[in-house]
């Protein structure tokens, strides 16, 4: 009985060494694998930010934006304070602006003022006017006949461009894109040059990939990987954009 209490002692110690064991070696690669894919979200975010696209917007889901916490949220605005009644305000001033009438008295013994006299009229005089004298009349200047400048000519005309080349080489590649939520696999096909589809081959995030379907044919619309932010899915539309540009990058 000693000698089966013993063993059953030492397996149960080596069962809790090797999950310790086991426990150790994940913690570490997930904590080295993680900080790789932090550093390598916060590039593909700040390569997309410095790329100008007038073109992106910023979609929005209802799902996704419900989702947010309530700390969040923006606080409506109170409404404004109604105006004081005017009438109650304006009161006062209309008293004080009332104009008074002052009353002036003159007494009866002052005497009216003389009327001045108006000065007559000084007499008009005739004045002659001078005779005209006859201006000789002048002869105008003759006109130039006007100069026919020499016609130009004309530029030759510029040789019209060729077909441009294509971009792409044609087939099908695929590119890994990465974010703190999991990684994505997008599958690009060139055909003639140019891009004729796009889509997730794998979906690794810790959401659904159904969240980025508006994105997917943005690609081929628009021949570029600058497809739209996704409000709520930022990380995962960072993850498909960096998979898209290392797609293309294999087509060079």
């Amino acid at each position: 009985m000693a000698q089966g209490g013993s063993s059953n002692k030492v397996a149960n110690k080596l069962v809790v060494a090797s999950c310790a064991a086991v426990l150790a070696v994940y913690t570490a690669g997930y904590d080295l694998t993680q900080s790789a894919a932090n550093r390598l979200a916060a590039q593909v975010a700040e390569r997309r930010a410095a790329v100008p696209a007038p073109e992106r917007v910023t979609l929005h889901v209802p799902e996704l934006e419900s989702t947010i916490p309530v700390r969040a949220r923006l606080i409506p605005k109170a409404p404004p304070l109604p105006e004081r009644d005017r009438n109650t305000t304006d009161t006062p001033r209309k008293e004080a602006e009332q104009t008074k009438v002052v009353t002036v008295v003159v007494p009866a013994n002052i005497a009216e003022p003389a009327p001045i006299e108006q000065p007559e009229p000084l007499p008009q005089v005739a004045v002659a006017a001078p005779p005209v004298n006859m201006v000789a009349a002048q002869v105008p200047a003759p006109v130039p006949s006007p100069t026919i400048a020499p016609t130009p000519a004309l530029p030759p005309e510029p040789a019209k461009p060729g077909p441009a080349k294509p971009v792409w080489k044609d087939g099908t590649y695929t590119g890994w894109g990465y974010s703190r939520h999991g990684n994505i696999e997008a599958a690009v096909v060139i055909e003639g040059g140019r891009i004729l589809s796009a889509n997730i081959s794998q979906c690794r995030t810790r959401y659904s990939c159904s969240v980025i379907d508006k994105l997917i044919p943005q690609v081929a619309q628009r021949q570029s990987p600058d497809v739209d932010y996704v409000s709520g899915a930022t990380q995962s539309a960072d993850a498909f954009y960096g998979a898209v540009v290392e797609a293309l990058s294999k087509a060079k």
